[in-house]
């Protein structure tokens, strides 16, 4: 990128074992970033040497959390201005120009979204509540940080404006992948309720779950993305289901430990 450009960019990524996505999300940053920073928790394949071949800042911590590790990557960057990326999303054409576009003129925000579209079992999602799924990811980093366990996101003030052109996303290579993250994201969400007091998950269970198909499917039109919408809805809703299951099994273990603890 010349220097005449405004708003000089640092893209950042938090790695583990991502030599499969790694190539494309670089090549998609090619002209677009100043700057690439990539903070790995301990890789063994050869995410390190595809970070450096395309001039990455390599950086390794421990993993603590999401949120954590992306906030530590943008505190290693030189310049103010950061694009989080993940290792499975690329830049796609339209979104490379909008951000070139923006680095020409004084941003008239500090916090930008963009649309991400998902590709999943060999095609692009369009409905099914993951699309147009905004994502918060170019931002001034004396403006916002990331927080949360889980699903982080970026807490800041004011408004966020909005780029042109979708982050693409090649989620979940296999079915059996889709159902690997399902049992992690639901742990991960029933500590994170757990640890935030909630101790009811009868009725979530019970409510909670058909509605999350019914949602998906119906209110979201996953039933206009095929079979793919139809399992998309499914594993929502056993999300949901094994989210509040999880919560109820901490709660229990929790009544143990107390009742025992009592002279």
């Amino acid at each position: 990128m010349t220097s005449h450009s405004t708003n000089r960019l640092s893209a950042c990524l938090i790695t583990l074992n991502e030599e499969h996505n790694l190539p494309r999300a670089l090549a998609s940053l090619a002209g677009i970033a100043d700057e690439i920073v990539v903070v790995d928790s301990g890789s063994t394949d050869r995410t390190e040497a595809i970070a450096r071949e395309h001039g990455a800042a390599f950086f390794v911590r421990a993993w603590t959390n999401y949120a954590e590790q992306k906030n530590v990557a943008a505190s290693y960057a030189s310049n103010d201005w950061i694009l989080s990326m993940d290792a499975d999303e690329e830049l796609s054409s339209v979104l490379q120009t909008a951000i070139l576009e923006w680095k020409k003129h004084e941003p008239e925000f500090a916090v930008y979204e963009i649309a991400r579209r998902t590709w999943y079992l060999g095609a692009w999602i369009k409905h099914s509540g993951w699309y147009p799924d905004f994502q918060r990811r170019l931002y001034r980093r004396d403006a916002a940080q990331f927080s949360g366990i889980i699903h982080e996101s970026l807490r800041f003030e004011g408004h966020a404006g909005r780029l042109n052109g979708d982050l693409l996303h090649y989620t979940v290579r296999s079915f059996a992948e889709h159902e690997a993250n399902v049992e992690k994201y639901s742990s991960l969400s029933a500590q994170q309720m757990f640890a935030a007091g909630k101790r009811s998950w009868r009725g979530g269970m019970w409510v909670a779950t058909p509605w999350s198909w019914f949602q998906n499917y119906f209110l979201r039109g996953g039933f206009l993305d095929g079979y793919r919408g139809a399992l998309i809805a499914q594993m929502a809703a056993r999300t949901v289901r094994l989210k509040y299951e999880k919560l109820g099994r901490l709660v229990e273990t929790e009544g143990r430990g107390s009742s025992g603890a009592r002279p």
